[in-house]
């Protein structure tokens, strides 16, 4: 999953970039209004953290701005300010949550998850699980058959995106956007190089879960007879 991270205060940004990346969340950075607004607006997301001061244009503006262009990707506003008023504007805005500086990384992770939720994503707290395989996004393992093996990190997060995609057909495009941010210049032979690792794991562990390439769109997950 990505998390886009909105916030001025570099060493806080920096900071929490480096929570969630230990989460296993793929993360963007940026430090500005118009910065955060042009990255969210192209709905690469499944998050938004979005600092309430932020130069050039504020959060509020940013997430009004969001919900007005029909994105309705989950936002938590950061700020240190904890007036009744401005945690009311956020949420009247479009705000999935507010949470005031400072705060602890155990509540952070937890209101993220909670966001997620009502999104209606997969959140898994030990493991994904589709056909005969479980996923675990903590340790990186990958199971199946009573056989186990260790994933990468970029391994574990195409499988996790192929599996909450809920058999949908994920293009290359969308898995890079995903993966690695939609203004990376990796190309589409990366993603065939870690699919055909993932491929191989899978029949390692003589799983019956395949990943099916339909031709000229992008790959799926199926589980084979």
């Amino acid at each position: 999953m990505r998390i886009l991270i909105a916030e001025d205060e570099v060493h806080l940004a920096e900071a929490l970039s480096q929570i969630l990346k230990k989460h296993h969340y793929s993360v963007d950075v940026v430090h500005d209004g118009e910065a955060g607004l042009d990255n969210a607006m192209s709905g690469i997301y499944d998050l938004l953290l979005l600092d309430v001061m932020m130069p050039k244009m504020d959060g509020f503006t940013v997430l009004k701005t969001l919900r007005i262009e029909g994105i309705s990707t989950p936002v938590i506003l950061l700020t240190a300010k904890g007036d009744i008023e401005d945690k009311v504007t956020g949420l009247d805005y479009g705000a999935d949550d507010y949470i005031a500086k400072p705060f602890s990384t155990e509540e952070l992770m937890a209101r993220i998850r909670a966001a997620l939720r009502r999104k209606g994503e997969v959140i898994p707290e030990d493991a994904l699980k589709f056909g005969d395989i479980e996923l675990n996004t903590t340790n990186l393992k990958l199971s199946s058959q009573g056989k186990e093996i260790k994933l990468n990190l970029k391994e574990c997060e195409l499988l996790e995106l192929l599996i909450t995609r809920k058999q949908a057909v994920t293009s290359k495009e969308q898995i890079i956007e995903k993966l690695w941010g939609f203004d990376s210049e990796v190309e589409h032979n990366n993603v065939e190089v870690y699919i055909s690792f993932l491929r191989k794991k899978l029949t390692f562990l003589h799983s019956t879960v395949r990943i099916g390439t339909i031709r000229g769109v992008g790959y799926v997950l199926e589980v084979t007879s």
